[in-house]
């Protein structure tokens, strides 16, 4: 888990490789879980939801978070790239995301798909 995490953030800018499912998932799931860790503790400290901003103090809060919300959607968008090359499927493939219930449905279904032989592994 902790290994994949560290490969997640390694590979950041990586978009010509591979991801098993393990690299994956472990860091879609660690992040879902940090990022509500983080608004409940957000909320908590302003007390309010930090989707209004009120005063200064507010707008670094959103600045931040706006600032890491960009560093791990980068993140993400180049895992599941790599995802897609190692089960022998091209990068574009991540378009299907785009379309409404169906292609979030096949994307989902295409993460799943298991380890194949493919141009992208260096083994």
């Amino acid at each position: 888990m902790i290994t994949s995490y560290k490969r997640f953030w390694k590979n950041i800018f990586n978009v010509s490789g591979t991801a098993s499912r393990s690299d994956y998932w472990w860091p879609i799931i660690i992040n879902y879980v940090l990022g509500i860790i983080a608004v409940i503790i957000i909320s908590h400290v302003t007390g309010y939801s930090f989707d209004s901003i009120r005063n200064l103090k507010d707008l670094a809060v959103d600045s931040t978070v706006r600032t890491v919300g960009l560093i791990v959607w980068i993140a993400t968008f180049t895992v599941k790239i790599r995802r897609l090359h190692d089960s022998d499927h091209i990068g574009w493939w991540i378009l299907i995301d785009l379309v409404p219930l169906i292609g979030t449905i096949w994307f989902f279904i295409l993460m799943v798909f298991p380890s194949k032989a493919n141009r992208w592994d260096k083994r």
